[in-house]
Order: structure tokens, then sequence, then C-alpha cells
């Protein structure tokens, strides 16, 4: 009881913040963190993340919707600060009261954070360096997300271990932060608090939930897939600014320097500007990635995968899969 105590005590400003029972966050992934998979984690006493991506305003209207009819727990919703349509998404946030919006992307556009704030929703940022945490200190916002570079998705160039050392004990005691990248065991996630996280965010690991929606074919691929497997994307063109993706080697990956290749010629023509040129970027990405999640094509879509994917053994249901997580936890912190 003492270790399972310590566990909720280290936790508390992150349980505060979310309103959760665990400081447990699910990252957001495009195609899987939707309705079935976010209400099953926030059921689980975790806290689940719709994943905006590039949804229109409707789109989202309807996801928001669904998964209040699956819980009563709060959840978040995770907006790309570049999308053309940011502050019509963040007004059906407000619309339907969510309670968190979690900001990806880059810095947010001038006013984005104040109308959400307006909305009575807690603002969670990542930041990928200590400067950039400093700077949303000052912004207002409500919490922090450090991600490294073992994350599966969009990444920065920062391992998780080395982000956590350089920010957590700078700024740990002002704002509560969450570990994300490269965590799929409790252990992992009791020695971040005790460096002075409030709580961690996990992605890769809750795939091969039961409820998750992703492709039988993708969650095999996950239980195949090891560290080395999940590589990240190659940038072919100093000019074009394109976030590294990590994801499982396969045709997919090499197609995404081809078509880095064409929209950087389009870009030299001066075809297109930098905002489209990324835009173009970002949609191909959707694409080959439900061509993966949801079709089932985990040869040439994106197998968007952190590298604790060799951790990811079986297919289990979220509570199992929070249960193991906070036990492990509670185990590593009696010891």
């Amino acid at each position: 009881m003492q270790s399972q105590s310590k566990l909720s005590h280290l936790m508390k400003r992150g349980t505060d913040l979310l309103g959760s029972e665990t400081a447990i966050m699910c990252g957001a992934m495009s195609w899987v963190s939707e309705r079935n998979l976010v209400s099953a984690i926030s059921n689980a006493g975790g806290f689940g993340v719709i994943a905006c991506g590039a949804m229109t305003p409707d789109l989202l209207d309807t996801e928001i919707a669904e998964t209040k009819k699956l819980t009563s727990k709060p959840f978040g919703v995770n907006l790309i600060t570049m999308h053309p349509d940011l502050m019509a998404l963040i007004a059906v946030c407000g619309k339907h009261e969510v309670t968190h919006v979690v900001l990806a992307g880059g810095l947010p556009p001038k006013g984005s954070l104040e109308a959400i704030k307006a909305t009575g929703a807690k603002v969670i940022c990542f930041a990928p360096a200590l400067s950039l945490a400093k700077k949303f200190l000052r912004s207002g916002v409500d919490a922090i997300v450090i991600e490294g570079m073992e994350a599966g998705g969009h990444i920065g160039p920062v391992s998780t271990s080395v982000l956590a050392q350089e920010i957590l004990p700078e700024l740990a005691k002002e704002v509560p932060i969450f570990v994300a990248g490269g965590i799929a065991r409790g252990s992992a996630i009791a020695g971040y608090l005790e460096m002075g996280a409030s709580g961690v965010q996990l992605g890769t690991r809750f795939v091969c939930a039961h409820e998750s929606i992703a492709h039988p074919n993708f969650k095999k691929a996950f239980i195949r897939g090891n560290a080395r497997d999940a590589i990240t994307s190659v940038q072919v063109d100093a000019r074009l600014p394109v976030i590294p993706v990590r994801a499982l080697k396969n045709k997919g990956t090499e197609e995404f320097t081809k078509k880095q290749i064409e929209v950087a010629k389009l870009l030299d023509a001066g075809e297109i500007e930098m905002g489209e040129a990324q835009l173009q970027i970002e949609h191909f990405w959707a694409g080959a990635l439900r061509k993966a999640v949801i079709d089932g094509d985990v040869e040439n879509g994106s197998v968007m995968a952190g590298q604790s994917v060799g951790m990811v053994k079986a297919e289990e249901s979220v509570a199992e899969i929070v249960k193991s997580l906070t036990d492990e936890a509670e185990a590593a912190l009696a010891r």
C-alpha cells in the first residue's frame, strides 16, 4: 500500500491537472487515437487524447461527440499548430467543452493560446528543448510534454533521457511535465517520476490494445518488430524543413524520400510556397499512415512506431496495459 501511495503521490500534480486516476497519457496517433482507444484509455484510469491530425472541423466535431458517448471521463484533443483551420478547430473544442487541448508541431500561431484559454480548457504543449519549454512557461501553458527521439511518428533530435535531465531539474517545480518517447515499462515511469516528472505519455504500447482500431496487419507488424526496425526518415533537402518521422522500415519509407525530392523540385521551380510544400509532406504522411493503419498495407504504408516497439509482445486490453504499467511502477518504487 505504501508503494501505491508513493506512486499516486508522485503522480498527484499530473492527475490533478488531467482529472484522471493515473497520470498516463496516450500519445495522439493519427488514425489510431480515435473514439474507441481514447475512451477506453480514459475509462481505464489513464488519459486519452484524440489525434485531430488533418481532420476538418466537422470531422473533429463528430469525433468528440462520439467519444463523449463512450466515456464520461476527461480526455484531450491534440491539434497540429500548422493546421490551416486551427482557430476553427479550437472553436469546436470549446463548443464541446473539451477540458484539455494539446498543441503539437512547433510554436502556436499568435492568438491560439488565448483562444484555447478562453474556452476554459487547459493548454499542454510539446517542448523539444529547454529554451522552448521556458518560452511556453512565459506564455502561460498549463503543462509541458517533453518527447525524445525514441518516440514514433514526428520526432525531435534529442533522446528522452537527455531531455529529462536537462528540463526536469530546471522546470519541474514550476509546471507539470510529462515525459514521452521510448517508454513501455512501469519501471521507466517510476524513474522519470522520481526525477520530477508529473506523469508520462505512451503511444506505441497502446497500438496493439484490443480496443485499438488499427488493422490486424498493423498490430502484427508491431508484435514482430524490434527497436532496430523503427528508423527515422531521411531529409533530402536542407531547404525543406521536414520534421523526421520514426516508422518501421518498409517500401513506404523509401516512397517518402521520393516524395521529398518531388516537392523540393516544385519548390525550386517556384511552383509552390514553403507553407504549401510542408502541407504536401504532412498530407503524404496522413495518407501513408491511413494506408497502413486502416487498410493494413504495412509494406507500402507508413508504420509509425517508437523504438519501444520491441517490448510490445501481444495484443491485450487497455485496462491490462494500464494495470501492468502501474503495477510495475509501484514495484519499482517499493524497491
